[in-house]
C-alpha cells in the first residue's frame, strides 16, 4: 500500500482575532506591536480580586460570523474555565465556551478547482487569547509578553469533512475572506490574528472507521497548511505500513525543516477540567440582534464573484482579483456605475494600472485621492479618442499622485489627440519621405514595417496622433 491507498481525514480549528479596540473582558488595547506587557491590567493579568466584564462588541462580531456561516445562534450560551498550566496563561485557566457555544451547525461552501465543496461548521465559540512566550536562544532566557492575554478570539471548528491539503487551504482562504468582508477580522496570518490548528488522520480507502488523529499547530500561512498536512499524511501512512500505530498527540510544524514534530500527548476535554466560569453570568444574546445582523449582512465573496462574472462578463481570473478585496470590488462597481462602458475594459485598468500603482506606492484603494467619477471620466476620454491609451496611463498616474481631474491634466499637459486630418496627413508624408527604404520594404511585402512607420509618425506628432487614423492614412499612402 502507499499514500494513494489511504484517505486523509482533516478538520480545522481556526482562531480569528475579533477587530475590537479593547480586549474581551477589560479595557486594555488590542493594538499589535506595543512594548511587551504595555497593554495589560489587573484583569488580563489575572490579579486576585479582579473581575471580567464582557465586551459587547465581541458578541456582535461573533454573531455576525455565525450568521454569515449559516449557524444557529444560541440565545443562551455558557462561559467555562479551560484549565491548564503554561507560563503565558496568567490565571492558570482560559475563559472560553464548551458545553453550550454561541453558534452551532453551520457550513462553508467554497470551490476547489471549479468543483463546489461544502464543509460543515460544528461550532463557533468565544474565548480569550493567551500571552506569548519569547525564547532568547542566545541569552538562554524565556520571557513572557502578556499583551495578547485577553485579546478576543472566535474559534471556528469544522467537522472532519476535508479530504486533502488543497481542500484545507481553499477552506481557510474562503473563511478568511468572509471574516475580512464582515469586518470582524483583519486576516493577518503573520501577526497571528488568523491562525489554525489542523486535525489530521488517515484510513484505508474503502473503510469507514476513522484513524487516530494528530493535531498540528504553529501553522501561519496557506502554503504551510498544505505542506504540514501533506507531511503528516505521509508520516502516518509510513508509520501504519511499517506496523506501527499513530499516537493521538499535538505536533508542531517546523517550516525550516519541513516536518512536524511531537509536542505533547493530545489532551482530551476532561484533561482540561472544564467547569462553569463563576465570575460571568450566561451570555444572553439581546432580542432582535440576530435578525438585525442578518438584515445588515454584506454580500459575501463567493456570491460577489459569481455576480461579477454573470453581470459584468468578467473572466474568473479578473473577478477573483477584484473580489479578493471588498474595498476594491466596491470601488469597481462605483466606477462602472459612472462609466457605463465595457466592464471588461474597466476591469483591465483595475487589474493592470491601478494594481501596479497601489503596489508601487504600498497603499490601498481606500487611500485614493480621486473619486469614481474621475476614473470613469478618464476612460471616457480614451474611449472617445480624445487621448490615446498610452497618454491615458500617464494621466492616470498623475491622478493617482495628485488627485487632479483627468480633463484638467490633459489640458495642462496638452495631451489631446490631433483631430485635424490635414496635420496627420502632413506628418505621414514627412515620415514616408524620410524613410524611402522602409517604404520599399513594405511595398515588397514586409508588412511588419508598418509598425515602425506608425511609431515614427506618433513620435513626430509628439504622441498626439490618433493611432487608428495614422494607420489608415499610412496604408492609403502605401497602397494598402
Amino acid at each position: 500500500m502507499g499514500t494513494s491507498d489511504f484517505q486523509p481525514v482533516i478538520g480545522l480549528e481556526v482562531h480569528g482575532q475579533l477587530l475590537t479596540e479593547s480586549k474581551i473582558f477589560c479595557g486594555c488595547s488590542t493594538r499589535f506591536g506595543a512594548a511587551p506587557n504595555a497593554n495589560t491590567c489587573p484583569v488580563c493579568l489575572g490579579m486576585p480580586g479582579s473581575l471580567p466584564v464582557l465586551n459587547a462588541r465581541v458578541v456582535e462580531f461573533a454573531v455576525r460570523a455565525g450568521v454569515a456561516l449559516g449557524c444557529r445562534i444560541n440565545e443562551r450560551s455558557i462561559w467555562a474555565r479551560k484549565n491548564y498550566f503554561y507560563p503565558d496563561l496568567p490565571k492558570g485557566y482560559q475563559i472560553s465556551q464548551y458545553d453550550l457555544p454561541l453558534c452551532e451547525h453551520g457550513a462553508l461552501v467554497f470551490d476547489v478547482n471549479g468543483v463546489e465543496k461544502r464543509v460543515a461548521i460544528r461550532r463557533i465559540h468565544l474565548e480569550e487569547d493567551a500571552g506569548k512566550n519569547i525564547h532568547d536562544a542566545l541569552g538562554g532566557e524565556s520571557l513572557v509578553d502578556l499583551n495578547r492575554a485577553g485579546v478576543p478570539l472566535t474559534e471556528i471548528v469544522s467537522e472532519p469533512d476535508l479530504r486533502s491539503s488543497e481542500e484545507a487551504a481553499e477552506y481557510l482562504k474562503a473563511l478568511r475572506d468572509i471574516l475580512v468582508y464582515l469586518g470582524v477580522n483583519d486576516g493577518n496570518l503573520e501577526e497571528g490574528s488568523f491562525r489554525c490548528d489542523a486535525n489530521v488522520s488517515v484510513m484505508p480507502k474503502g473503510t469507514s472507521k476513522l484513524g487516530t488523529r494528530a493535531e498540528l499547530k504553529n501553522i501561519n500561512s496557506f502554503r504551510f497548511v498544505r505542506q504540514a498536512i501533506d507531511y503528516e499524511i505521509g508520516r502516518q501512512v509510513t508509520l501504519l505500513e511499517s506496523g506501527g500505530k499513530v499516537l493521538q498527540e499535538t505536533r508542531l510544524w517546523d517550516p525550516q525543516r519541513g516536518e512536524t514534530r511531537s509536542m505533547r500527548s493530545k489532551e482530551e476535554a476532561h484533561d482540561y477540567r472544564y467547569f462553569p466560569e463563576p465570575d460571568l453570568p450566561p451570555l444572553l444574546v439581546p432580542e432582535g440582534m440576530v435578525e438585525r445582523i442578518r438584515g445588515e449582512l454584506v454580500e459575501l465573496p463567493r456570491e460577489k464573484l459569481q455576480r461579477f462574472q454573470a453581470d459584468f462578463g468578467l473572466t474568473a481570473y479578473d473577478a477573483k482579483i477584484l473580489v479578493a478585496d471588498r474595498a476594491l470590488a466596491d470601488y469597481f462597481e462605483s466606477v462602472q456605475a459612472c462609466y457605463g462602458g465595457n466592464p471588461k475594459k474597466l476591469a483591465h485598468w483595475f487589474t493592470g494600472e491601478l494594481q501596479r500603482l497601489l503596489k508601487d506606492e504600498g497603499t490601498s484603494v481606500k487611500a485614493l485621492s480621486f473619486p469614481p467619477q474621475h476614473f470613469a471620466q478618464l476612460l471616457q476620454l480614451v474611449d472617445s479618442e480624445e487621448v490615446s491609451a498610452n497618454a491615458g496611463k500617464d494621466v492616470f498616474a498623475e491622478m493617482f499622485r495628485t488627485g487632479k481631474a483627468p480633463r484638467a491634466i490633459v489640458e495642462e499637459r496638452g495631451l489631446s489627440l490631433e483631430k485635424d486630418s490635414g496635420a496627420v496627413e502632413a506628418a505621414v508624408d514627412a515620415v514616408l519621405s524620410a524613410n524611402p527604404e522602409e517604404v520599399a520594404k513594405y511595398r515588397a511585402g514586409k508588412k511588419q514595417v508598418l509598425g515602425f512607420l506608425v511609431g515614427q509618425v506618433m513620435k513626430g506628432m509628439k504622441g498626439k496622433g490618433n493611432p487608428a487614423q495614422v494607420n489608415a492614412v499610412l496604408k492609403t499612402r502605401l497602397g494598402g
